[in-house]
């Protein structure tokens, strides 16, 4: 009887991801990818080597290979995470590319290591290096916990054994003052001066975002999506319930008000849009349209010309453009905007989160923590006062009576 023919799988190039792979089929048959590392790299030929010693016939892997290796967990969690955090339109949330860039450095430390053997102290040591890229102390704590996450769905998956997540639970978080990572600065209140500044050096319709903002204390995701369809216009006080918002996914609701100033904003925003016959006809399509702008700003040149515009010039779209604008308004756009906007105008660089920090304070100086909390659709106070800062006034005339 002839021996069983050893098959030697391929060493093959993973175009996505520029990696390499070989497909090895387990004791009960089932086949899989393994990920060897960059292609064409010492370390990956290496682990081929590796692999190929330990096969049996068939291609099989022996039982002390069968391992996953955290390379292999974290590919097959970015599979599920790419699927999990979709908006209703099908793109992904920006949380899959926060779970990228946490990933990041586990891949490049420990991509090789079996993730059964994945512990305590190489968590710790995955922190360590954050630490030396330079990132602050709070933007790791939260990498450390999405890659905790990772490990608990490897384990509900049954990919790993439980006690390698138990084990990494033990890692606590970085504390104030007790590490050698670097602090952030609070996020504080934009001074209205400085937005006053920045206003008239914004593009028109990063200038209405910024605008409704001021009036609403929405949050700049909200105010890119916000779309007549969602748009409650029935009362002296219009409703904007979005049907994404930040705690959608828990069963949360959320109503945004929007006063006299902020029905001003978005009146005069289409009715610049009306004049040149520009006005969107899906209720459902955002309000603030960076391709529409364009139609806009080309409307308004061809309007302004003093001489006839030539045949051959009536039309100069390309046929099949590379490259065209996107609808609606996106969360990056507007704070690179706005960036632009501060250094023209010759102010201290701000962000459009810090809006709501501006409104929750005057709100809260007002009419007190409750509206404020209102206003910026918090379920807890003690969030609320986070972004509402507590107005010294009274305590200060208080000591200075007192003496």
């Amino acid at each position: 009887m002839s021996r069983p023919r050893l098959h030697i799988p391929s060493y093959r190039l993973h175009k996505l991801t520029g990696k390499a792979v070989v497909t090895v089929r387990d004791p009960d048959g089932t086949r899989r990818e393994v990920v060897l590392g960059r292609h064409g790299s010492p370390e990956s030929k290496a682990e081929y080597a590796r692999i190929c010693a330990e096969l049996r016939p068939g291609g099989v892997l022996s039982g002390a290979a069968t391992t996953l290796a955290v390379s292999e967990v974290i590919l097959a969690y970015w599979k599920h995470a790419q699927a999990y955090y979709r908006s209703d339109d099908g793109t992904p949330t920006g949380e899959v590319q926060a779970i990228r860039y946490s990933l990041k450095p586990l891949r490049a430390l420990y991509g090789h290591t079996p993730a059964a053997d994945f512990g305590p102290k190489s968590l710790a040591a995955v922190r360590d290096h954050m630490i030396g890229l330079g990132w602050c102390r709070m933007l790791i704590n939260r990498r450390i916990g999405k890659i905790k996450r990772v490990f608990k769905w490897a384990v509900s998956q049954e990919l790993i054994p439980p006690a390698v997540f138990e084990g990494l639970r033990t890692v606590d978080g970085l504390r104030a003052g007790r590490s050698a990572a670097r602090e952030k600065p609070p996020v504080v209140a934009v001074a209205t001066e400085v937005v006053e500044k920045t206003l008239p050096r914004l593009p028109r319709t990063a200038r209405a975002i910024i605008e409704l903002m001021r009036h609403t204390g929405m949050r700049p995701g909200e105010a890119c999506r916000l779309s007549l369809a969602e748009l409650d216009r029935s009362g002296a006080v219009w409703v904007y319930r979005p049907a994404r918002h930040k705690t959608r996914h828990h069963g949360k609701g959320r109503s945004i008000a929007l006063g006299p100033k902020a029905q001003a904003v978005l009146g005069g925003h289409f009715g610049e849009y009306e004049r040149h016959g520009l006005l969107p006809t899906d209720p459902t399509a955002p309000v603030f349209d960076a391709a529409r702008d364009r139609e806009l700003r080309h409307a308004e040149m061809r309007a302004g010309r003093k001489t006839k515009v030539q045949p051959s010039q009536v039309t100069r779209k390309k046929a099949h453009p590379k490259k065209l604008p996107k609808r609606g308004y996106s969360v990056s756009s507007l704070g690179h905007a706005v960036k632009r906007a501060t250094e023209l105008a010759g102010v201290a660089s701000w962000h459009p989160n810090q809006l709501r920090h501006l409104v929750g304070t005057e709100v809260r100086k007002m009419f007190g923590l409750d509206a404020a909390q209102a206003i910026l659709g918090h379920e807890r106070a003690d969030v609320t006062q986070v972004y509402a800062e507590l107005q010294l006034d009274k305590a200060a005339a208080a000591a200075a009576a007192m003496g």
